[in-house]
């Protein structure tokens, strides 16, 4: 892999949930070619119409938008033969993206950088105890909400091409991505450590009855000038994601108190998931 140059070929995405399809907008600002593959073919189509709408929205675009082709995974080797990059998008499962991570160093040619686009996992943890032929070109590409939310996290491992890392991070701001290099390992990233920080001690002030929902997020607004509260945050994540994320820092770090999460777990009992089932902090079928 020596004497990099810009890379040449697609970008194949595995997943045409929200992130994928989203990704595929985005890699396909420039030109180039996108491959989504997804098991199921109503999500693939569902992406492509997605993904028009956004392009539709977008002002001031220079150039041409790439063409996006789908397919589905019984084709994945001849869907990778091109690829410089490929990103999973598949459910936060982290046997299934050990599977798929494996299954891609298998198939992929040897310059094609492997990419997941994980929240609750850093690369470091899929590729534990993993046989990869080539684990120096698999990183973790962790993105928010793009394109309303740029923001864009590139963290390697110990064994990482640090070639391959500065590609990278080159060509996500060449597609308009706002990338940021997390330069050592770090379970959730930058991001997600700091507003940890903040929704746990919200679920804490909660639980311990020292304010409501709605005057933890007034506050906070208020203060910080941000459009929305923790509260209103977490209903959008979903609460049972929420309780998933939290379950794996306990798991990996001494000391998280299990208020918050108690808390949390209450809700869902009580059926509350978020804005994704209209109840969670707050009452969105009234909304």
């Amino acid at each position: 892999m020596e004497g990099i140059q810009k890379p040449q070929g697609s970008v194949v995405i595995l997943g045409a949930g929200t992130q994928g399809r989203r990704l595929a907008y985005m890699w396909s600002s420039r030109g180039g070619i996108v491959r989504l593959v997804d098991l199921q073919e109503q999500q693939l189509q569902d992406g492509l119409k997605y993904v028009d709408q956004l392009r539709a929205e977008t002002k001031d675009h220079d150039g041409d938008w790439g063409k996006i082709e789908t397919s589905d995974p019984s084709s994945l080797e001849s869907t990778l033969k091109d690829a410089w990059l490929v990103v999973e998008c598949v459910p936060e499962n982290l046997k299934l993206k050990q599977k798929i991570v494996t299954q891609l160093d298998e198939l992929a040619p040897e310059g094609t950088i492997i990419a997941s686009n994980s929240s609750s996992y850093g690369v470091f943890e899929i590729i534990e105890g993993l046989s990869l032929k080539h684990g120096e070109r698999v990183m973790s590409a962790h993105c928010y909400w793009p394109p309303e939310t740029s923001a864009i996290e590139i963290m390697g491992h110990k064994d990482s091409d640090p070639k391959l890392i500065k590609l990278m991070l080159s060509q996500c701001k060449e597609h308009g991505f706002s990338p940021f290099h997390v330069k050592k390992d770090s379970i959730g990233y930058i991001y997600n450590r700091i507003w940890a920080a903040i929704k746990r001690e919200a679920l804490l002030t909660l639980s311990e009855g020292v304010a409501t929902p709605s005057e933890i997020d007034a506050i906070f607004k208020d203060v910080l000038k941000t459009p929305k509260g923790p509260c209103e945050q977490m209903d959008v994540v979903g609460l049972d994601v929420v309780l998933d994320i939290e379950n794996h820092y306990a798991e990996s770090r001494a000391g998280i108190p299990t208020e918050p999460r108690d808390y949390v777990r209450e809700m869902i009992r009580d059926g509350k998931l978020g804005v994704k089932n209209g109840a969670g902090f707050y009452d969105y079928e009234q909304k």
